[in-house]
């Protein structure tokens, strides 16, 4: 599936929903058991079987050879009676071609082979849908349910995305009917839809089938396939589904509104069981409340995430949340508090041996020395984070602390040339080393990061400067 989007919150915090839960065995229909050969997929085939059967080929079978392999899958479904799975077939070959058409040419779709010209789709469609309409005939609804969700599974390929959506709306709609299993085929639909929904941008709609999903399945014993419990399932959708409600509801400054929703996502987290799910979700609920003007609460649930991150070793997560407290209290105009904070993360980062907190902790701390104008301190703090990013050997962290280098290099140098900019008005040989220094950049005038100025060479270097060339011709030079 397709990342998830936040506008307000990092998008660091959610991943992918990935695919859909495997709450069955996925089935593969078995080689169509028929001698006859109008099911025979090619003309090697073909010849093979005529080479077995020497003694002749019935009137069926020689009208079979000349048709198409769709035309002959219909008239076997016909034949033996499923007129349902027939008429679905034909719709579902009749909406890929007008996708194929609107998409026109030059798309993704125009360049594939058509529903009908794939045989190994086709068997599977023959296969499933039969054996659905059967069973639907019996009034045995969860075998109907299990048919439906075995082709929505086994159209797990991007180009087959609409097919497989078809398949778990058509299991859907059947899992209402199913009343023997205590509603766990019902559960399974409900969070399949959720999915579907939230991947088309549907939020509150994917919220409703995950929070139904989530009633359906407390207190059950269900796992799926991999082991994985159904509420921890439904715990961890709603978590992700409130966050992403929250993250809308911040960019439209529904602060209180937010803090609502992130409060259940926590509830929801801490249900689940996943302590990185918790750290998170307590990091979210923390932003809100800062966004709100609450900063003394959002610090307090800012510890706990700390808390969690580093129960966890997990750097990233670490490296979000002290960068969280540094900023609150920075707004709070609480530097020296922000620094003191920063410093145990440095210190707790060093000895967990977490090198890329250590990057992020030294990064942190000189950004809140450059914003108090702390240059020389800052440029020690980013220097430490290049090199421990060398050590790391991550370019891209190195060259993003190498370009915070040069941003605090840059400012030392803006202090001293503002002081020699300042003194000009009253002594001029300031500004005659300024003008000096910008045109040879030595040290003739004293580098302007020691704000130490030697008039006299400052003076003479200026004049110098701006002296002609001795090989060029001045007017006064010329003969008369």
């Amino acid at each position: 599936m397709s990342p998830v989007k936040l506008n307000v919150l990092p998008q660091a915090v959610l991943q992918s929903p990935g695919e859909h839960p495997k709450f069955i065995e996925q089935a593969l229909c078995p080689p169509l058991d028929f001698a006859r050969i109008h099911l025979i997929k090619d003309k090697d085939a073909t010849d093979d079987y005529l080479a077995k059967n020497i003694k002749g080929v019935s009137e069926q079978e020689a009208a079979a050879y000349r048709n198409s392999y769709k035309k002959n899958i219909c008239i076997d479904m016909l034949r033996r009676g499923y007129h349902k799975s027939f008429s679905e077939l034909l719709t579902l070959i009749q909406k890929w071609n007008a996708l194929r058409e609107a998409a026109g040419p030059g798309s993704a779709i125009w360049h594939e082979k058509s529903l009908e010209e794939q045989p190994d789709k086709l068997d599977q469609l023959y296969h499933f849908l039969t054996r659905a309409e059967a069973a639907r005939r019996a009034g045995h609804y969860e075998e109907v349910y299990d048919n439906q969700l075995s082709l929505a599974c086994f159209f797990n390929e991007p180009e087959d995305k609409w097919l497989s959506n078809y398949f778990y709306e058509q299991s859907f709609n059947t899992a209402q009917l199913v009343e023997i299993d205590g509603g766990k085929r019902k559960a399974q639909a409900y969070v399949n839809m959720g999915l579907i929904n939230e991947e088309q941008g549907h939020v509150m709609k994917a919220a409703e089938h995950f929070e139904t999903f989530y009633q359906l399945t407390e207190g059950t014993p269900w796992k799926d396939e991999t082991g994985c419990a159904y509420t921890s399932l439904a715990c961890q959708h709603l978590w992700r589904i409130y966050t992403l409600l929250a993250d809308k509801m911040l960019e439209n400054k529904e602060h209180q509104e937010a803090i609502k929703t992130l409060i259940k996502a926590l509830k929801m987290a801490k249900e689940g069981g996943d302590m990185k799910m918790q750290g998170e979700a307590a990091y979210c609920l923390s932003l809100a409340y800062h966004f709100s003007g609450e900063h003394e609460t959002a610090l307090t649930i800012l510890k706990t995430s700390v808390e969690i991150f580093t129960s966890l070793c997990d750097s990233a997560g670490l490296g979000r949340a002290y960068a969280a407290v540094a900023k609150i209290l920075a707004s709070q105009g609480k530097s020296d508090e922000a620094v003191t904070y920063l410093g145990e993360f440095m210190k707790d980062a060093e000895s967990a041996h977490l090198s890329q907190s250590l990057v992020d902790a030294n990064v942190l701390l000189g950004k809140v020395h450059n914003e108090r104008g702390n240059y020389n301190e800052a440029l020690e703090y980013f220097s430490q984070a290049s090199e421990a990013a060398k050590a790391l050997n991550n370019l891209p962290l190195v060259a993003e602390a190498e370009s915070y280098c040069g941003m605090a290099r840059a400012h030392q140098l803006m202090v001293a040339f503002n002081s020699h900019v300042a003194a000009a008005a009253a002594d001029p040989r300031s500004l005659q080393c300024l003008l000096a220094w910008k045109q040879s950049r030595s040290d003739v005038c004293a580098d302007p990061l020691t704000g130490v100025v030697d008039p006299e060479k400052a003076s003479e270097a200026f004049w110098e400067s701006n002296q002609p060339e001795p090989d060029k011709e001045t007017s006064a030079s010329k003969p008369l």
